[in-house]
């Protein structure tokens, strides 16, 4: 199997795919809060044996999107108001670092990844407050792919990978539990787009700050999650 430039990548395990599958369907809201994990259901579903399903969720454990029950198995973990606090305290706190890191050390190419995340995001919220809510799904990944992009110049691989799990986590409330603030939101995306080309990266943490404050006044307002 060869990449784009014609050097050769390493095909992905079967064990690596269904882990990718089973990260995915805790994201997105397929398996839901709570959820049991039976292995021997599971295992058919994803095409894996018993022992890699035990290695897959003892990996998403640390992750905090499974919880191990002792004897019993495993679970999707639960979400409440409190975690999703904390969550969304954590992502301000390493998305405001790695923005000012990106901020200051992006160049051209950062910003074409940027305005180009941006251009897919914003088509799809244009679609989304047309009425059309059947590709929230496809809405959340642009949404990441925008957010990733602020912050992919930040010159730290372990920042990233730190500020994609967290991100992950946040997402999962959002697609659980269908947070959708319409105009508010994509006018906010706007806001950070235009401060990463003219690198003002203390104004775009702020609206960072306003972004997130405002995804939990409107679950908390709309009583989304208690």
């Amino acid at each position: 199997m060869t990449d784009f430039a014609g050097d050769e990548v390493a095909p992905i395990s079967t064990g690596e795919q269904a882990y990718e599958r089973i990260r995915s369907d805790i994201v997105f809201g397929r398996l839901r809060p709570g959820q049991r994990l039976p292995l021997e259901k599971l295992r058919t579903a994803y095409g894996v044996g018993i022992g890699t399903l035990r290695e897959i969720f003892s990996r998403l454990t640390p992750e905090g999107l499974v919880t191990a029950e002792g004897q019993r198995g495993f679970q999707v973990a639960s979400c409440s108001a409190e975690d999703l606090k904390e969550i969304a305290a954590l992502r301000l706190l390493i998305e405001k670092s790695a923005l000012a890191q990106s901020f200051h050390s992006g160049d051209m190419e950062w910003e074409g990844r940027v305005v180009a995340a941006h251009h897919k995001l914003a088509r799809m919220e244009a679609s989304l407050l047309a009425g059309d809510r059947t590709q929230a799904e496809r809405w959340k990944r642009y949404d990441w792919e925008f957010h990733q992009a602020l912050v992919s110049a930040c010159g730290s691989k372990a920042l990233l990978n730190v500020h994609s799990g967290v991100y992950d986590r946040y997402l999962r409330y959002q697609m659980v539990f269908v947070i959708f603030r319409g105009s508010v939101a994509a006018e906010e995306h706007k806001a950070l787009l235009d401060c990463a080309l003219r690198r003002d990266a203390a104004e775009a943490q702020v609206i960072l700050e306003q972004h997130i404050q405002g995804c939990l006044d409107f679950a908390f307002q709309n009583q989304l999650i208690t």
